[in-house]
């Protein structure tokens, strides 16, 4: 399908009209953080080249973000390096602030009389907070482009979804108007003079504070190449065992591109163009775009439409009338965040999902909803609960604080787009998981010796 202007406008939302200053156009590059197939990036660019002015793309590094410890720092720098020389290579600058964006993002604005400022989408409070304040604070037009949703969120369905057979329709009534190729990022033909420098990034990662015990994952690289390279290797030799195996952690059967969709290092509609353009493999295809488009924006709507997300607040009326009815009930088993944290539970397939995240930054989707159901089995409230899965979920995992992981855990705890099930002790009518009907799907026993686990005692 031929892109036309209007068909990239439809996925802008103006949030703050301003003074046309003579200065640069400013792309703040947060959540979708690639030069290729980026609508934020691409509309910046359109605004630049239509007023004359030179496009500049900022990167505001908070310092200390949410519990993210130096795993997910640094596999952001190594991307955001990667990023640099793509832009460079466009005769684009990037710059890139640490601090506040409330602060630093004005400052930065009106020393420099930027003419427009553009940024990307995210449903996460942080980013609406930032933006908010932000606009308050400068005087120069404010643009705000979903370049992570193939159809933008609040396109896609003007409420909450329930669950996923009630958006499911409202996206396969629009796919085909939004899943298009995307233009190329041209050439940019004034450069900015203001900023000619390149990037300090042993500055830049050293005014970070975080956590650094929580090492680096050795053997995954970061970036768009690894991206490309990866979703590649994949629908040339994984895609055909996808439909049938993707729920056993024993195979390599799922894509393995969280981490690299969460930083926004590959766009999901370039994902989802790939897959659509394979010719075999139909009933793999059509599950992969599922969870890539269904699934995946599905847990957008639930953030963006419900400010609560990470509380019990966000659980379905049903769902936290069950659990406060059997809040009191005998727990066999309680664990601390500290037990948790160790993998020092009596279940050995929890400990060995557990001590894998540790150590590899990735949990198999269908063990991690196994792994957020046992935290609730084994906590005295679904509140402890939900908030010790949060932690352990965005300490560890490179996708973490991602609306995925927040609609994924209130899925396994509270029901969120789900049904009631049959009633049982601690989960009500929460859907339950057992260690039983794990191995009914896969071979348990094989993951455990897989995962070197600290303590084969238990």
């Amino acid at each position: 399908m031929r892109l036309s202007i209007s068909d990239m406008l439809r996925r802008v939302q103006p949030l703050k009209q301003g003074a046309r200053l003579a200065g640069p156009v400013v792309y703040w590059m947060s959540r979708d953080q690639r030069a290729e197939d980026n609508w934020a990036l691409l509309y910046a660019q359109y605004l630049a080249l239509e007023r004359q002015h030179p496009l500049a793309v900022l990167f505001n590094l908070v310092p200390d973000f949410l519990g993210a410890t130096w795993r997910q720092y640094y596999f952001m720098l190594e991307g955001l390096k990667q990023v640099e020389s793509s832009l460079n290579a466009s005769n684009i600058p990037l710059v890139v602030l640490t601090g506040v964006p409330e602060q630093t993002i004005p400052a930065f604005i009106s020393q420099h009389r930027i003419s427009a400022l553009v940024t990307d989408f995210s449903p996460l409070r942080p980013h609406r907070q930032w933006c908010a304040q932000v606009g308050k604070a400068i005087a120069c037009e404010f643009w705000q482009v979903d370049t992570h949703n193939i159809i933008p969120c609040w396109q896609a369905s003007n409420k909450r979804e329930y669950a996923a057979y009630t958006f499911r329709p409202k996206v396969q009534r629009q796919l085909d108007a939004w899943l298009t190729e995307f233009p190329p990022l041209v050439r940019h033909p004034r450069r900015w003079q203001g900023h000619e420098g390149a990037v300090d990034w042993k500055r830049v990662a050293g005014s970070i504070k975080a956590d650094r015990s929580v090492t680096p994952v050795t053997g995954v690289l970061s970036g768009g190449d690894a991206a490309r390279a990866r979703l590649k290797q994949f629908l040339e030799h994984r895609l055909a065992d996808y439909e049938q195996h993707r729920n056993d952690p024993n195979r390599e059967a799922q894509t393995g591109l969280s981490p690299y969709l969460h930083f926004g290092q590959i766009a999901p509609q370039r994902v989802a163009w790939e897959i659509q353009r394979c010719q075999e493999h139909d009933k793999a295809r059509f599950a992969l775009l599922e969870q890539l488009i269904i699934r995946r924006e599905l847990s957008d709507n639930f953030c963006y439409y419900c400010p609560e997300y990470d509380a019990v607040a966000a659980f379905p009326d049903w769902g936290t009338t069950t659990l406060a009815e059997h809040q009191s009930d005998p727990r066999e088993h309680l664990y601390s965040l500290e037990q948790l944290e160790q993998g020092s539970t009596h279940d050995p397939l929890w400990n060995a999902a557990q001590e894998k995240l540790v150590a590899s930054g990735t949990m198999h989707g269908y063990l991690r909803m196994y792994w957020a159901k046992k935290i609730l089995q084994w906590s005295p409230t679904a509140s402890v609960a939900l908030e010790h899965a949060i932690y352990l979920n965005d300490r560890y995992q490179l996708d973490g604080r991602d609306p995925n992981g927040y609609a994924g855990i209130a899925w396994s705890i509270g029901g969120v787009h789900d049904r009631p099930w049959f009633e049982r002790d601690v989960f009500g009518k929460v859907r339950y998981m057992s260690y039983d009907g794990c191995r009914r799907k896969f071979d348990v026993e094989r993951y455990i010796a897989d995962t070197p686990l600290k303590r084969r005692d238990i």
